[in-house]
């Protein structure tokens, strides 16, 4: 990868970076932004395919062959957003991706089915293509670092699970350009409407749009709870905080604030 295949995403980018390798672009990206906060502003973009030691959620090892993927950690300044409106970050994360990778689908783009898990899972016909991890640079309040990682070249062979696929096997047309410029624009709109807004996701229609494209809503799912407890039921509908309502078969509501989330077939 050479920053000069990246021109559209340098025009949106506040800041871009991109390496041949490294362990993992989130934790570098928390680390020179905290080392040397005036030289990252918002958007700053750290990109590489070929990490090697990456992390998703609950802190899982993500990996890949180098080559096969794209690791793009993104610096948000979310200061604006009121503390209690920032659970919208992670699935404002997830969505503006979605829409990207729709963008990307080109004469594809009726034939697939490309969604959102939430809280932020991309999925191209039921299948993950990209996970997003949100961190906070504790060391400067009101920023946060958003890392995804997009499965682009990826072979059948390389899958880490049946669940997963790429951009490859789906037939797109790889443009990692066209991609990540695509994220960031839907990223840095859906942000300044939520900051626009004082943080009301309602208010700015983010919480209708982020439904519309969450294949999640209405599904039977089950939700495997932090505590290591199943819960099992109907997906309803998101709250006013981004948390997901699960309807259970004994009539309660339980707002799930995070989870790994399971649809059910």
């Amino acid at each position: 990868m050479d920053a000069r295949d990246f021109p559209r995403t340098a025009a949106v980018a506040g800041r871009m970076d991109v390496v041949d390798s490294t362990g993992s672009t989130n934790a570098d990206l928390v680390a020179a932004a905290t080392a040397q906060p005036d030289a990252y502003p918002h958007l700053s973009v750290l990109m590489t395919d070929d990490q090697r030691a990456g992390r998703g959620r609950l802190d899982r090892v993500w990996e890949a062959p180098p080559g096969a993927s794209l690791a793009v950690s993104v610096l948000v300044d979310v200061a604006g957003v009121p503390i209690a409106a920032r659970g919208w970050i992670p699935l404002i994360a997830g969505a503006a991706m979605t829409l990207a990778v729709r963008a990307g689908a080109g004469a594809r783009a009726e034939a697939v089915d490309v969604a959102l898990k939430w809280p932020n899972d991309v999925l191209i016909d039921g299948y993950k293509v990209c996970g997003i991890l949100a961190e906070v640079v504790t060391a400067r309040p009101g920023v946060i670092v958003i890392g995804a990682g997009v499965n682009t070249r990826m072979t059948r062979a390389q899958l880490p699970v049946p669940t997963a696929t790429s951009l490859a096997i789906a037939g797109w047309g790889i443009d990692e350009d066209a991609l990540v410029a695509a994220y960031l624009e839907n990223l840095d709109r859906m942000l300044r409407r939520l900051t626009a807004s004082s943080g009301d996701a309602e208010h700015a229609g983010i919480r209708a749009e982020i439904a519309r494209m969450c294949a999640t809503i209405g599904r039977q799912v089950t939700v495997s709870l932090p505590g290591g407890d199943d819960l099992r039921g109907t997906a309803r509908d998101l709250d006013d905080d981004g948390l997901l309502l699960v309807d259970t078969a004994d009539g309660q509501t339980t707002a799930v604030a995070a989870g790994d989330v399971i649809h059910l077939r």
